[in-house]
C-alpha cells in the first residue's frame, strides 16, 4: 500500500511581539502514491512547521490534511474523494506516520534492536512479531550487523540509519524526514542520499522530506516544492524547477545563475533582448513575457567560452552577434575552472567551464585573457521583471 497525500489552504500563525506572522500560508499540495517530495528553501521559510502538522505536532488553525492509503497508482489515476481520511486534527500517534528527526533522538541505554522494536512495543505487537519486522528494518538500512550496539558506539550516519530504521518498522503510511543529513559531514550526506532514496523506493513510502541543501533535493527527489515566507512558490521536478524557474528567486535559489535586466521583443517564434550594448535571442515559451522589461537567467554552465587559440574548434555559434568579452578572474578546481566574464559593454558574468584547459590552472588567476561567448536561445529563462 501507498498513500496519497492532500494539503488543501494549510494555516498556520504564530503571534509575536511585532505582531502576527504567517508561518505557513494557505498552501495546498498533492502528493502522489510512492512519491519522494521535499519541501525546500531557507530558514524560516515555513517547511518544518508545514511538515509538522502533517505530522500531527502542530495544530493547523486553517485547512484540510487528508490521507489516501491505496495501492500504488499513477498521478493520472488519483483516488476518488470518499478514499481520503481527514487527519488534520487527528493526533499523532494515530495517524501512522513514521518520523526521522535532524537530531536522530536514539534512546542511549537501548541497544540498536531495541531502539528499532520500541515503537512496535508501544503499539502492542506480538513478541514473534516484533523480533520479525525489527530484523527486516534492520536489514532494509543495512544495519543488522550491528543490531546489538549501543549509539554510542556508532557513527553519526549509522545512528541515522537506525533512526530510519526506526520509523520504517511500524509499516507507516507516510514517512517524514526533518533535515536528517544536515548534522553529518559532506562524504556522508553524499552516500546516504542514495541510500535514502533506495529504502523509499523498496519499501514504496509515500515520502515527504524537508531541506535547505539544493544538491540534496535536485538528486533525490521525484518533485520538489520551493517554500518562500510561507507560501510555495513553484512546484516541480528538479530539472524542471532548474532549467525553467517561473521567477527571480527561484533561479536564484536553487543552483547559480547570472540575472540580466533587459527588454524583450517579440521576434517571430523567438524573443528578441537587448541589455545595454548585446543583443540576444531566446526562445518563446508558454507564459514567457515577450514584451517590455524582463529579467534573463543564464545558468554559469550554459555559456560556451571559445578563445582565439581554439579558432578551428566548433563550440556553436554565438547566440546572435557575436559576445566578446575578457576573462577578469578565474578560480580552478579541478574538473571545473569558475570564470569572472566582463563584456564589452561593462555587463558581468560568471560561466563555468567543465574539463578545462590547462592554461585555466592557474589557481586563482587574475585572468585578462579575450574569449567569444556562445550561449544557446534554449539556455535562457525569460523572467517578468516585478
Amino acid at each position: 500500500m501507498s498513500t496519497a497525500i492532500s494539503i488543501r489552504s494549510l494555516l498556520k500563525a504564530f503571534k509575536g511581539p511585532s505582531g502576527t506572522t504567517r508561518a505557513v500560508d494557505s498552501v495546498s499540495l498533492e502528493i502522489s502514491p510512492g512519491e519522494l517530495f521535499f519541501l525546500l528553501g531557507p530558514s524560516g521559510c515555513g517547511k518544518t512547521t508545514l511538515l509538522r502538522m502533517v505530522a500531527g505536532f502542530i495544530d493547523p488553525d486553517d485547512g484540510q490534511i487528508l490521507l489516501a492509503p491505496r495501492p500504488a497508482a499513477s498521478a493520472a489515476n488519483p483516488p476518488a474523494p470518499e478514499a481520503f481520511r481527514d487527519v488534520t486534527h487527528l493526533a499523532p500517534n494515530k495517524r501512522n506516520t513514521g518520523m526521522v528527526f535532524q537530531s536522530y533522538a536514539l534512546w542511549p541505554h537501548m541497544t540498536v534492536e531495541q531502539n528499532v522494536a520500541f515503537g512496535l512495543g508501544v503499539r502492542k505487537v506480538a513478541r514473534k512479531e516484533r523480533a520479525t519486522r525489527t530484523a527486516e528494518a534492520l536489514e532494509l538500512v543495512q544495519m543488522a550487523h550491528l543490531a546489538k550496539r549501543r549509539p554510542n558506539q556508532l557513527s553519526g550516519g549509522q545512528q541515522q540509519r537506525v533512526a530510519l530504521a526506526r520509523a520504517l518498522v511500524i509499516r507507516p503510511d507516510v514517512l517524514l524526514l526533518d533535515e536528517p543529513l544536515s548534522n553529518l559531514d559532506a562524504k556522508l550526506r553524499l552516500e546516504l542520499r542514495a541510500e535514502i532514496r533506495r529504502v523509499c523506493k523498496e519499501a514504496g513510502l509515500t515520502t515527504i522530506y524537508v531541506t535547505h541543501d539544493q544538491k540534496e533535493a535536485l538528486s533525490m527527489a521525484d518533485r520538489v516544492a520551493i517554500m518562500r515566507d510561507g507560501k510555495v512558490v513553484q512546484t516541480g521536478t528538479p530539472a524542471d524547477l532548474y532549467r525553467r524557474p517561473a521567477e527571480r528567486f527561484v533561479a536564484e535559489f536553487l543552483g547559480e545563475t547570472n540575472i540580466i535586466e533587459a527588454d524583450a521583443a517579440p521576434a517571430g517564434a523567438m524573443i528578441e533582448l537587448k541589455f545595454a550594448k548585446t543583443t540576444l535571442r531566446a526562445d518563446s515559451r508558454d507564459g514567457t513575457p515577450t514584451t517590455g522589461p524582463v529579467l534573463l537567467s543564464i545558468r554559469p554552465e550554459a555559456i560556451a567560452l571559445r578563445r582565439p587559440t581554439l579558432a578551428g574548434v566548433d563550440l556553436g555559434a554565438a547566440n546572435g552577434a557575436a559576445l566578446t568579452a575578457e576573462i577578469t578572474e578565474t578560480t580552478y578546481l579541478g574538473e571545473i575552472a569558475q570564470h569572472r566574464l566582463k563584456l564589452a559593454d561593462g555587463t558581468i558574468l560568471r560561466a563555468a567551464e567543465l574539463n578545462p584547459a590547462p592554461r585555466s590552472a592557474a589557481v586563482p588567476s587574475k585572468g585578462g585573457a579575450r574569449v567569444t561567448l556562445s550561449i544557446q536561445p534554449h539556455d535562457i529563462v525569460v523572467l517578468p521583471r516585478a
